[in-house]
């Protein structure tokens, strides 16, 4: 059985996607009319050197570019070709809206208008940048929300990846506040984030509220296949769950690890990384040996894809 999973932000680099976007025509397409549907030369900011490419304004937007460039050559080679069967799609953050997308929960250029205003929203969420993430490595995450928790700390848990691998949002000097006591209880590193503001903590609920005026304006449609959410973790097969799960994706927790579980307690034995990089390969290694993973980034790919599946 066979999952697709989408990156989400961090996995961007200068020419990502670019030999998808010169070989394949229908890559070609998929850029243009994502560009014209928000309005930005996307072209310059993925395939160029400039410093537009790591804000989350123009982030977000650019992964989920490349990511619909390359599962639109997979669906056209892969699925629809060798009527490949997909059970299940996720992404992590904003890979799933790639994964929506993808089942045709919405349309695509839709989807990257979302996404336009997505980034803006949570880049300009905090505008004293006073606020981050942190990953904290070597400790799981229920030991984490209970340390917050004891400690009556406002920072949150954003996203809980893999055993030992949690990641923390919320103030800076709050972030620093609780890290030593972390370290004392166990934590073999801290890491900060290179991030523009503490997505995925409360401090996103007004950029939450306005989200979802916009997601009201989109016709959510039944997904032709099964998502797992972000927000629960588990299993998604109703427009009206869908809507009310990614309405309350950006200030609550991303559970990937419950996420994978689920594909693994569920027979899924191969998964498939399409879009940029390969972060979640890394991650999904650290939660189980149990699946054979393939990423779809490069022209290399497609041949062991094709010698595999």
């Amino acid at each position: 059985m066979i999952s697709i999973v989408f990156p989400g932000q961090g996995s961007q680099f200068i020419r990502m996607g670019k030999e998808f976007y010169d070989n394949f025509l229908v890559s070609k397409e998929i850029l243009q009319l994502i560009e014209d549907a928000v309005d930005l030369n996307l072209k310059k900011i993925i395939f160029e050197e400039n410093d537009k490419l790591n804000l989350t304004e123009y982030t977000q937007i650019s992964i989920f570019s490349v990511s619909m460039m390359i599962f639109q050559f997979f669906n056209e080679n892969f699925i629809k070709k060798n009527n490949l069967k997909i059970k299940y799609v996720l992404g992590h953050s904003l890979g799933e809206y790639s994964a929506f997308a993808a089942s045709e929960v919405f349309k695509i250029d839709e989807c990257s208008k979302l996404l336009k205003i997505r980034g803006r929203l949570m880049q300009n969420a905090d505008p004293t940048n006073q606020s981050g993430m942190a990953a904290i490595i070597g400790m799981n995450c229920d030991k984490v929300e209970e340390i917050l928790r004891l400690e009556n700390s406002s920072v949150n848990v954003a996203n809980d990846n893999a055993p030992g691998q949690v990641v923390i949002s919320g103030k800076l000097n709050e972030i620093k506040k609780i890290e030593n006591i972390l370290s004392k209880k166990g934590a073999k590193k801290i890491v900060y984030l290179n991030v523009s503001s503490a997505f995925h903590s409360s401090l996103m609920n007004i950029a939450e509220n306005e989200m979802l005026e916009s997601l009201k304006q989109i016709k959510f449609h039944d997904p032709i296949y099964s998502i797992i959410s972000n927000y629960s973790g588990n299993v998604s097969e109703n427009k009206d769950l869908l809507f009310t799960n990614l309405s309350k994706q950006i200030s609550n927790k991303v559970k990937w690890l419950d996420s994978i579980k689920f594909l693994e307690n569920n027979k899924v034995d191969k998964i498939i990384e399409i879009g940029p990089g390969k972060v979640l390969t890394g991650i999904i290694k650290r939660i189980s040996k149990d699946f054979k993973l393939f990423n779809l980034n490069d022209l290399k790919d497609i041949n062991i894809i094709e010698n595999e599946l």
